[in-house]
């Protein structure tokens, strides 16, 4: 079987999961936009081997990423791009994640035409996020210009073959909403646990940086819309009287260039975007790693960075309501501290707790550590992902039919 999986964001755990299903015997092709800016798993043809096949998708020139008009014209080639690419690959089925609603609505319609089943796998409430940002722009004029995204949303998710959602939250707003998809499933997000390990402070990186002996506050990833960069701001703030400890960003675009007009905080100190190679050197270098999300985005996304973070071994101080998936893991694992993202004086106060007791960060950084070993193993996750493809592509051979019996999650 011809599997194609599409991830608009680049990131590392699509990559991985189609590298485990390629492992397992099916003709995989990635496809992914190598363009897009951010702390992507950058890959190339060389990866490809065999029954495993790298497809970039090239973005369009006219694509900017906070220009709101020359983005939607950008997503319009991309789609035409990426349904060419699909049909002259022949994939019996399509998996398709962390991708605008508007390029997924116009693939889904090619996939119909072209009889091909398509996994629609929700990374975001996508239609929420662009109300939110045309309402902050616009007032009530966006909330009107979003409705056509809101009944994207509904057709793609109740037109798919099949949905996977990544929490239950998401699960939730589609059964409140009243969109009844045909086939449903929830699947988290994990990191790729054999290429995230926890390090030694001590490397080439921290020590290029000056930060070998400093004690490391770290944001590392996207910060744009949905994050609030005032909260780091003020936590470095915070730090203007310990010369020993630095309040860290390794981020770009609108995050970023609201800190660099801030006036000089002592400890904040700010890096480009990493190659993906120096991440698990770069999360070392951590005392703390930090992570931010709004109340609003809370709604429609999960920070995925916190199971990066996790990975790394290190404890997290995350910024979220306590709904949220990842605020609720953060939690569950006692593996760092979630405060409400609009209580700024919690979440500097938890963080020189964490700044103060040693002991605790040791064993937050291991409970973290521990959650990701428990939880992130490809193998039960590609499992989950296998029963979903079967169950669209009405594969009948043994091996499916003994996978199918042995679920246990349907939905």
């Amino acid at each position: 079987m011809r599997i194609a999986v599409h991830d608009f964001g680049g990131y590392a755990f699509p990559f991985q999961l189609s590298g485990e299903l390629a492992h397992r015997g099916y003709d995989v092709v990635h496809l992914y936009p190598p363009e897009l800016p951010g702390p992507k798993r950058i890959v190339n043809r060389d990866d490809s081997s065999g029954s495993f096949t790298i497809h970039p998708i090239a973005l369009p020139h006219t694509f900017r990423k906070y220009s709101i008009a020359r983005r939607l014209f950008a997503h319009r080639e991309y789609a035409a791009a990426l349904t060419a690419a699909i049909r002259a690959i022949g994939c019996d089925v399509v998996l398709s994640a962390n991708t605008p609603i508007d390029i997924q609505y116009q693939l889904m319609n090619d996939c119909l035409r072209s009889s091909i089943p398509l996994v629609h796998w929700i990374q975001d409430i996508y239609c929420l996020a662009v109300k939110a940002v045309l309402s902050s722009k616009l007032g009530p004029l966006g909330t009107m210009l979003a409705g056509p995204f809101i009944t994207m949303e509904r057709r793609v998710a109740e037109r798919s073959a099949s949905v996977i959602c990544i929490t239950e939250d998401f699960k939730s707003y589609l059964a409140t909403h009243s969109i009844h998809p045909q086939r449903l499933r929830v699947i988290e997000n994990w990191a790729p646990l054999n290429e995230v390990t926890p390090r030694p402070k001590a490397s080439a990186w921290s020590e290029r940086t000056g930060l070998d002996l400093k004690t490391v506050f770290l944001y590392s990833g996207t910060m744009g819309m949905k994050h609030n960069p005032e909260l780091i701001y003020e936590l470095a703030r915070s730090f203007d009287k310990h010369s020993e400890v630095v309040c860290g960003v390794v981020s770009e675009g609108l995050g970023r260039a609201f800190l660099e007009r801030k006036p000089k905080a002592a400890a904040l100190r700010l890096f480009d975007f990493q190659p993906y190679s120096c991440l698990p050197e770069v999360l070392a270098t951590a005392d703390v790693l930090v992570a931010v999300i709004e109340p609003e985005a809370s709604r429609f996304s999960v920070p995925s960075k916190v199971f990066t973070y996790m990975a790394a071994g290190r404890p997290v101080l995350l910024a979220s309501p306590a709904e949220n998936l990842a605020a609720r893991i953060v939690r569950r694992a006692d593996a760092g501290i979630v405060v409400d993202p609009g209580d700024v004086s919690a979440f500097i106060h938890a963080a020189h707790q964490l700044l103060e007791d040693g002991e605790l960060r040791r064993r937050m950084s291991a409970n973290a550590r521990r959650y990701a070993e428990a939880h992130f193993k490809i193998g039960p996750i590609a499992d989950a992902f296998e029963k979903a493809i079967f169950e669209v592509t009405g594969e009948s051979t043994a091996r499916n039919v003994a996978v199918l019996a042995s679920a246990s999650s349907e939905i």
